[in-house]
């Protein structure tokens, strides 16, 4: 008989508050006293990494673990270097120091937040109130990105899709994107503002603030005006809808 338990991973920080965030996330979760739930980290967050998740769940019984790989792109090459280290495909896309995980449940690996509807209505509940004079102004996400070609080509895909959908629920003239690797910042900032004359809000396509959204973001955007809370998807409700609707997807599969 299957014994299903929810594993779900995220990055890490050495910063306490973003952990916290993640956990406040997951805790709101309605099953939390039905099924055995494990929040672990990539890096950075000593006792709480993917092995330590694991082991929790096998030693409570569980087996078929069902991890949610809670990044907000496809083409982070965590996500797939993850998968491969949890042996859900034979060899990473990148090069990668992340050695297999000893498991003996069965793996059912989900999908990153990518273009996902909730996504986009986070991003537009996070700067509806920035806009003041809508059909002058123009939402840009800035996402990580990725040196690799064929995780840059899965980022733009992702985020490109996802500014058409914050688009089509918000009431600005436009929602663009750019991002930090390979650097198109600056080059779409002076596309909206200097030729085209638009007022500009930014929002960092990232789970949580920490070192990229208050340290990277704004050295790039150094010389342009524009409106920026540096407030990421987190804390929001339909962070833990999305991660709810992901398990239950993938539990109906499993059984």
């Amino acid at each position: 008989m299957k014994s299903p338990g929810i594993l779900i991973i995220s990055h890490g920080s050495r910063e306490s508050s973003w952990v916290e965030l993640v956990d406040e996330a997951v805790n709101q979760l309605p099953l939390q006293d039905t099924i055995p739930v494990a929040v672990s980290f990539l890096e950075l967050v000593d006792g709480r990494l993917i092995q330590d998740g694991i082991n929790s769940l096998e030693e409570q019984g569980v087996t078929d673990i069902v991890v949610i790989p809670l990044f907000v792109s496809s083409g982070s090459t965590h996500v797939d270097e993850i998968a491969y280290a949890l042996g859900v495909k034979e060899t990473a896309d990148c090069d990668t120091d992340l050695a297999p995980f000893h498991i003996q449940a069965n793996i059912h690996y989900g999908v990153p937040m990518d273009d996902d509807t909730d996504v986009a209505q986070m991003i537009w509940d996070k700067v509806r109130n920035q806009s003041v004079e809508h059909e002058r102004e123009v939402i840009l996400l800035v996402g990580h990105g990725s040196i690799y070609d064929q995780f840059r080509q899965r980022w733009e895909r992702g985020i490109s899709s996802l500014a058409a959908k914050v688009r089509e629920i918000s009431d600005v003239a436009a929602v663009d994107y750019a991002l930090l690797n390979p650097d198109s910042v600056k080059e779409r900032m002076a596309y909206w503002q200097s030729e085209q004359g638009y007022e500009v809000i930014v929002f960092p396509l990232f789970l949580s603030e920490g070192y990229f959204t208050q340290k990277v973001i704004p050295r790039r955007l150094d010389g342009f005006e524009y409106r920026y809370s540096g407030e990421a998807l987190l804390p929001h409700p339909l962070l833990t809808h999305w991660i709810g609707r992901q398990i239950y997807a993938m539990l109906q599969m499993i059984k």
